[in-house]
């Protein structure tokens, strides 16, 4: 860990209070870091506001000390977009967790940017509304991190990313001025929408200190649908069979080699004997009767094109529950590997001949490694996991990786997709920017970081070097 000077740490303590600056190893080890485990987190600091005028003058202070702050939520990342290994001060937003200002009229509700994304779901379920974003680590991410990566998750065909239920947000930028921006206005056409920028610019524009989130009406008797599938390009044919005639909450998919992870890891069961190559989990409301009757058909119809081998429909609420854990625990369930992952995209029309092309690249490169599939298909994205067996050091299986996704990115350039779905740049995928973004639009927003952030203290080294 990087050392920090006594008059640095108690201008920190005169920030935040003498017990809300943290020096001592296994604070800076916790809030250093996120999911990702390339990076040596090694800050020198950790802050902990408690207000908005707190974190002002952290930022202040780090305008006069010229000192680089990583702003840091619930940590649940995948980018390496949290993560401080060059002495950073990390701001850990964790205080920074009140509800306030429930408007039922406009159904939006006022949050600090650490409260729990799983927190707003159920104030929103207390004033019978719902928060409809939502995936694995939804206990532990916080809706400041949601907005600075723009989180997707399993929900995305119906409800959208995050960015769809920001109403309003509030700033501070690299100057320390705090910007209140949108104010939750439906419609505000007053020039530009500099919230839309904020959100999923990883932090490196400003911290999010609060946002004003819309709520929406809770879905009504949701059913899940696990089906066995005999390959990538069936599961698109089914997604198309039931997408085109039926309003689906959600359509993931997840490999064999997931599922056995998962039953092996968890303590779940299979949902039917058969195996497959590949299982589709939708869900949908059933709003009438005559829902899971189309629900069956389309099954039925499946089964006979030969797309699909086997499945199940979910009974109760908790068989509903124990269906999902099969997709999501897959994160959590491989993360024991270190995997290589990659979050990658095209539009869903494309989808089936993407994936083939990918699989056929990674399976080539990869023989000797375990590979886990599973993503949110129904809106283009899928999660390549490649596992690293334990006998191989890290550097090595890193290098290796690295090599095979300059091909993998190669094909996401040629299908005008994107490296990064949803989880963001931050330090693991900033050198395969330049396959997303063109040379213009990275100049860009380096363009727009200088306005934001002039001296370049915030969350520096993600997304882009300046």
């Amino acid at each position: 860990m990087t050392p920090i000077s006594p008059d640095i740490l108690s201008a920190l303590q005169a920030c935040v209070g003498a017990d809300r600056a943290l020096t001592d190893a296994e604070a800076l080890l916790q809030y250093g870091r996120d999911w990702t485990r390339v990076h040596t987190p090694a800050p020198s600091a950790v802050a902990l506001p408690g207000s908005i005028a707190e974190v002002q003058a952290l930022v202040r202070l780090a305008l006069e000390r010229q000192l680089a702050l990583v702003p840091s939520g619930g940590r649940t990342g995948l980018s390496a977009g949290a993560v401080a290994c060059n002495g950073e001060i990390v701001v850990a937003l964790d205080r920074l967790n009140r509800i306030t200002d429930f408007n039922p009229i406009d159904r939006t509700v006022r949050c600090g940017a650490g409260v729990i994304t799983a927190q707003l779901q159920a104030f929103a379920e207390e004033q019978g509304l719902f928060y409809p974003v939502d995936f694995a680590s939804s206990g532990s991410s916080q809706i400041g991190g949601n907005i600075a990566t723009n989180a997707g998750g399993i929900k995305v065909i119906r409800h959208g990313m995050t960015r769809d239920w920001v109403a309003g947000l509030k700033l501070v930028t690299g100057s320390g001025e705090l910007l209140d921006l949108n104010r939750g206005l439906v419609k505000n056409n007053a020039g530009y929408d500099l919230r839309q920028l904020v959100i999923g610019a990883e932090g490196t524009l400003g911290i999010v200190v609060e946002a004003t989130m819309q709520l929406t009406r809770p879905p009504q008797d949701l059913a899940v649908l696990v089906l066995g599938v005999t390959d990538m390009a069936a599961v698109m044919r089914v997604l198309e069979s039931y997408q085109g005639a039926m309003d689906l909450q959600a359509f993931e998919f997840f490999s064999e080699l997931a599922l056995q992870k998962v039953v092996a890891h968890q303590g779940l069961q299979r949902p039917f004997e058969t195996r497959a190559d590949f299982y589709a989990l939708l869900e949908f409301e059933q709003n009438t009767g005559a829902d899971m009757g189309q629900a069956m058909a389309l099954f039925e119809h499946c089964l006979e094109q030969g797309w699909v081998l086997d499945g199940v429909v979910s009974q109760s609420v908790a068989q509903a529950q124990a269906l999902w854990r099969l997709r999501e625990d897959i994160s959590e369930t491989i993360s024991r590997w270190t995997p290589y992952k990659n979050d990658i995209s095209t539009t869903i029309a494309r989808v089936p001949d993407f994936l083939a092309e990918v699989e056929a690249v990674v399976t080539s490169a990869y023989p000797d490694f375990e590979i886990i599939w599973f993503g949110h298909i129904g809106d283009g994205n899928v999660h390549l996991n490649v596992l690293k067996p334990d006998a191989l050091p890290m550097a090595e299986f890193q290098q290796r990786c690295g090599e095979v996704s300059r091909w993998v990115f190669e094909i996401v350039q040629r299908y005008e997709g994107s490296v990064s779905a949803e989880h963001g740049v931050g330090l693991l995928k900033k050198d395969y920017l330049h396959y997303s973004r063109s040379a213009a639009e990275i100049a860009i927003m380096q363009q727009i970081k200088r306005v934001f952030d002039p001296r370049g203290i915030m969350n520096p080294g993600k997304i882009f070097d300046l």
